[in-house]
């Protein structure tokens, strides 16, 4: 919140001028969605604009008539009925008028609990509910809170994995999802009478989610990008894990998926300054794929603190060429068949035919961290390939090798994005030599028998973010098998 109506949203800024703004049609659904939030209630330094706060709220009240507009959709409604109450429960008075309006979006979230959506919106209802149930007394209060807990239950065994993975894939959406779930721990301790035998096991499963979280963010503190992922969406794991210890959680700092395959279907390879994060893993619930990428057996890697290869990240929802070329295999880290996605990715939040992986294996010998694993999304086209891959970190080095069996002749490219940040690329005999932001050099070799291409594509680190970078690529044109090997090498 920049001033008294002016806000910055998704990389984009905005006046509140009148009482239309609220559904202005000349702005992205998602930018309003942000303004309808009230996030800024719980934001950096809130309290010195709690003026502007409470002036908000109540020109929120006269210009959004019950039902009518974006701000009465349930999602929004779930987020803002859990600023309004965090921020009453932090010392701010809420007015009559806005007590009163609490009451009403809690009856209209009641009538539209978003089980045609499912997965983090259903969550977001039930927390919605479990808050204004805290907040208010009586007998209506008291459904709102048995619903809202009957749903988090249900719910959190449906979609929180054995590893702690939200089984949505995304961890863009998994780090917005354990703020909740200590938001709710918060909550227990405030309520205790109300919450006190269903909070039991909310501590522990926090626990489990923030080793997630860690074991997928970069040794530079952020996330990885698969599936739909974008920074400053979500709060970092050094951030989470600060509210974790504020509320009396330990603090592991293990790294839960190193050298193994979790249920998620991700592992970390870590060795020496070598970190890699490697994609196995479904492309999300069958039921649920709407936040999916065609990025099977992609891969994420550091070098020290540096990020060197780098999947597209997310800059848009809105349908159109942008967001499918963000969520198409060529914008990854893996190879691509034939021009074709590994997974049928269209419109802004479907996905048809689809890869599953299989033979997934991790192992970790000493220094030595090994994973690999196939994925039969490319079946269908003619000799029916298959992709198989594999990455071993050591001290010294991380290597790639792809393999793709099958009949038939077809045309391979296999990319490493590099991020941005990274320098000068050059050619040299074997490969490529590769400047990091700190001068240091990476040599990377390819041998198998394909050509060598260096492109460009783009980066996407934050919504309407869009940066141009160096796009790494093997090609091969001919009958399978085949197979190459990528090297990097310090």
């Amino acid at each position: 919140m920049l001033g008294p109506q002016r806000f910055r949203f998704l990389g984009r800024e905005g006046e509140l001028t009148d009482r239309f703004s609220w559904n202005d049609s000349g702005k992205p659904k998602l930018w309003l969605y942000n303004l309808h939030y009230f996030d800024d209630l719980r934001a950096l330094d809130c309290a010195r604009r709690a003026t502007w706060h409470r002036d908000l709220i109540e020109r929120w009240i006269t210009e959004n008539p019950p039902a009518r507009g974006n701000g009465w959709e349930p999602y929004p409604i779930s987020l803002r009925i859990v600023n309004w109450v965090a921020w009453a429960l932090a010392g701010n008075d809420l007015s009559p008028a806005a007590r009163d309006s609490l009451a009403a979006q809690a009856r209209a979230l009641c009538g539209s609990l978003e089980y045609h959506l499912l997965g983090n919106h259903l969550l977001a209802n039930a927390k919605a509910l479990v808050f204004v149930g805290c907040y208010f007394s009586g007998e209506e209060a008291e459904r709102w809170l048995r619903t809202g807990l009957r749903l988090l239950k249900q719910e959190w065994r449906e979609q929180i994995l054995g590893d702690g993975g939200h089984f949505e894939l995304s961890p863009m959406y998994h780090a917005t999802l354990l703020e909740d779930v200590l938001d709710l721990v918060q909550l227990a301790q405030l309520f205790p009478e109300a919450l006190g035998a269903e909070a039991v096991e909310w501590p522990k499963l926090a626990e489990r989610m923030l080793d997630w979280l860690g074991a997928m963010s970069h040794p530079d503190g952020e996330i990885a990008f698969f599936n739909d992922a974008a920074f400053g969406i979500a709060r970092t794991y050094g951030e989470l894990a600060d509210y974790a210890s504020a509320l009396g959680l330990p603090r592991t700092g293990d790294a839960g998926l190193a050298g193994r395959l979790g249920e998620s279907g991700y592992v970390r390879l870590a060795s020496g300054p070598w970190v890699a994060i490697f994609d196995a893993a479904e492309v999300g619930p069958s039921y649920l794929p709407g936040h999916a990428h065609a990025d099977t057996l992609s891969l994420e890697v550091s070098f020290g603190n540096h990020r060197l290869i780098t999947n597209s990240g997310t800059s848009s929802y809105a349908e159109g060429a942008i967001r499918s070329e963000e969520r198409s295999t060529s914008a990854h880290a893996t190879v691509e068949i034939d021009s074709e996605d590994s997974s049928e990715v269209w419109a802004g939040f479907r996905v048809g035919r689809r890869a599953r992986p299989f033979e997934r294996l991790a192992s970790a010998i000493g220094d030595v961290q090994s994973a690999s694993a196939s994925h039969d999304g490319y079946r269908w086209l003619p000799g029916r390939p298959v992709h198989h891959r594999s990455v071993t970190v050591s001290a010294s080095s991380l290597v790639v090798r792809d393999r793709v069996t099958g009949d038939e002749a077809h045309s391979l490219i296999g990319r490493f994005p590099l991020h941005p940040l990274v320098g000068n690329v050059a050619r040299n005999e074997h490969g490529w030599i590769v400047e990091l932001p700190d001068k240091r050099a990476l040599r990377v070799s390819v041998s198998g028998g394909s050509e060598l291409v260096l492109s460009e594509g783009y980066f996407a680190p934050g919504f309407g973010q869009r940066i141009l970078r160096p796009v790494l690529a093997w090609r091969y044109t001919g009958r399978l098998p085949i197979e190459i090997e990528t090297r990097f090498e310090s």
